[in-house]
């Protein structure tokens, strides 16, 4: 089981770091694919069945509207893949950059983390997840209103930055 967390959390950074490089909207919209998928797998196979769900509903679906607009609105004819020397030195550099952060923090410390939410169900009246979607919507309602409002703010400034010199998805038809 730890070999299929160490591949999750390996295609997660992959993907960020796909991300973190970006050449190209289109590869951005790929890296975010693989960072959301595994990291909901991991969330999964901890337990967080329900979480990595939502996670995943919501974050691919939302913020790939955003990499659907960007890349319509900055079409390349010839975009940079990944395989140029210029996108495979700066992936190369974040790689170098996450392993050092990681051999900071080489002990073992992480052994403890491994531990899924189930492993304790016989002392719980609920799983490990619905605990938290319950208090997100009771305790944390103010917050997901502020966060709904932040991603649409967002929206509306990646389309403006993405606008260019002419008038962009915002003109009037």
């Amino acid at each position: 089981m730890s070999y299929i967390m160490f591949l999750f959390l390996f295609g997660f950074t992959f993907g960020v770091v796909v991300v973190a490089v970006n050449p190209s909207p289109y590869f951005g919209a790929l890296g975010l694919v693989v960072a959301a998928g595994l990291g909901c797998a991991f969330l999964a196979s901890h337990g967080g069945s329900f979480l990595s769900l939502v996670l995943f509903l919501i974050y691919l679906g939302g913020m790939l509207v955003v990499f659907a607009y960007s890349a319509a609105l900055a079409a390349e004819p010839f975009p940079e893949g990944l395989g140029s020397r210029r996108v495979a030195l700066s992936a190369l550099l974040y790689v170098g950059g996450v392993g050092l952060a990681s051999s900071l923090f080489w002990g073992g410390w992480y052994k403890v983390f491994w531990q899924s939410a189930g492993e304790c169900a016989e002392f719980f009246v609920y799983r490990g997840d619905t605990g938290g979607v319950a208090l997100m919507y009771s305790s944390g309602g103010q917050m997901l209103l502020i966060g709904a409002w932040v991603l649409l703010l967002t929206l509306f400034v990646v389309l403006e930055l993405t606008r260019g010199l002419s008038r962009g998805a915002l003109r009037a038809v």
